[in-house]
């Protein structure tokens, strides 16, 4: 049966505008048909964009400005878990403290969040409910960091948007913390379990309609 990544976990909790939708929204249904599409063809959609490349490309510059700013001295992880519903893999584990932390590196000033209200998504929220149940952690952090970016990935944007290393570091670091709630977890499951039948059903809807024609004629 289909596990769902941490990450997609958001895009499944959307709820129905009406009982008519049923279990599952509108979103949720189109978000399910793109997964099976790209377990059909044998496709991953998912795009690369130069922010998905700089916080690939400064990682390590974003967890050592987490070490100091906070006295910590994590590393990546590089671990998957998976339980019954869900996979992922998370950033980092702070294992005696039982709390987990995301890291996120702005693009630049421009998009970097300066209060936790910037901070809140809902999508980074139910991702890291999906961490918290497979490290059985307490709380996971989702860390704003703000370095450099590789000058090849600037273009036509201001250096100064972009090189900030001139800036204390205390201020480009700005955390949100979520804290574990076991209702909000077990509607977690509910919601995969309705999203794995749906998935399923998609899967047998495409088999019946997409049948070979001598299948069809026969």
């Amino acid at each position: 049966m289909v596990k769902f990544r941490c990450s997609s976990i958001g895009k499944l909790m959307t709820e129905p505008r009406s009982k008519a939708e049923g279990p599952l929204s509108v979103g949720a249904r189109t978000y399910i048909r793109e997964l099976v599409a790209q377990e059909i063809f044998g496709v991953d959609f998912e795009f690369s964009s130069k922010q998905t490349e700089k916080g690939l490309l400064v990682e390590e510059d974003g967890i050592a400005l987490l070490n100091r700013v906070r006295g910590l001295s994590l590393s990546k992880n590089a671990e998957r878990r998976q339980n019954d519903w869900i996979t992922g893999e998370c950033d980092l584990f702070d294992a005696p403290r039982r709390r987990g932390h995301d890291l996120k590196c702005s693009w630049s000033i421009a998009t970097f969040p300066i209060a936790v209200a910037d901070c809140e998504d809902k999508l980074y929220e139910w991702q890291m409910r999906g961490y918290m149940a497979l490290w059985d952690a307490g709380e996971w952090e989702v860390n704003y960091a703000l370095v450099d970016t590789p000058e090849h990935l600037i273009g036509y944007e201001p250096l100064q948007m972009h090189m900030v290393g001139h800036v204390p570091e205390h201020m480009r670091l700005t955390t949100w913390l979520v804290t574990r709630d076991i209702e909000k977890e077990a509607a977690m499951w509910e919601k995969v379990r309705h999203a794995r039948a749906y998935y399923q059903e998609v899967i047998e809807t495409f088999d019946r309609t997409h049948r070979l024609p001598e299948l069809e004629a026969a």
